[in-house]
């Protein structure tokens, strides 16, 4: 099976250090690529970070939607923050989402909030063999070693194999996430701890793709592609038999 992450930086392209205003920016010069590199990769599972699911940066398109119907996949999707949130009320947030495309049969998808951060979404997507958990982690460190907290503690009652993908934002680096892996029974895909961000220039590990013992893995790699802020992950693996 192969398991493509990206975050997609809501399809705007933005690929220059200074240019952050480009994320307002309307999506319709950039999703084309975006689908491109899905099709090119083609994967079995595709998280995705940083999803418009309709503002007018995507001319009131889900993108999400669109990139399913387009290239026939199965979907999971919400917006990225609480329904309490103020997130949910201000116009542009309130379509920020992230999202697990599946080719397979979605068995079950689940959607819980961590009671820390403002990023608050877990997206738990339940395919025949596997369960893949897609996050992004909040800003603040403390939020975030919260939020690994909640998350070691839902991964209790997942009884498939299970695989965690998202930005995990360790912006003082992949250490933040040692003792949560060890914890959880878990290793991260990139070994080597090849920098995914900024893509024009990586210096910062702040995506990954995490498994258990019951995967395993065949090839990982990380596409020089600049059509994000990040670096695609590609991650190729088998399940262990039952």
């Amino acid at each position: 099976m192969r398991l493509l992450l990206h975050n997609i930086q809501y399809g705007t392209g933005r690929l220059k250090r200074f240019s952050w205003l480009t994320t307002l920016h309307h999506t319709t010069n950039h999703m084309h690529k975006i689908m491109r590199l899905v099709k090119a990769v083609n994967p079995d599972i595709v998280a995705l970070i940083e999803v418009d699911s309709g503002s007018y940066r995507s001319r009131k398109e889900n993108q999400a939607e669109y990139l399913a119907k387009k290239l026939n996949y199965n979907l999971a999707h919400r917006v990225k923050y609480s329904k309490t949130s103020v997130g949910r009320k201000i116009p542009v947030l309130n379509k920020q989402s992230n999202a697990v495309l599946a080719k397979q049969e979605i068995c079950k998808q689940r959607f819980y909030d961590f009671t820390s951060g403002f990023k608050s979404l877990v997206i738990e997507v339940e395919l025949p063999e596997l369960t893949i958990f897609v996050v992004h982690l909040s800003l603040g460190m403390q939020s975030r070693h919260r939020q690994l907290e909640e998350l070691h503690r839902l991964f209790e009652t997942c009884k498939k194999p299970k695989i965690l993908a998202g930005d995990f934002n360790t912006l003082s680096g992949e250490w933040e996430i040692g003792t949560f892996l060890k914890a959880a029974g878990l290793q991260s895909c990139n070994q080597q701890h090849i920098a995914t961000f900024p893509a024009w220039a990586p210096q910062r590990e702040l995506d990954f793709i995490c498994y258990d013992e019951r995967i395993i893995p065949k090839r990982f790699r990380i596409p020089k592609i600049s059509i994000s802020d990040h670096l695609p992950l590609i991650f190729d693996f088998e399940i262990k038999p039952q």
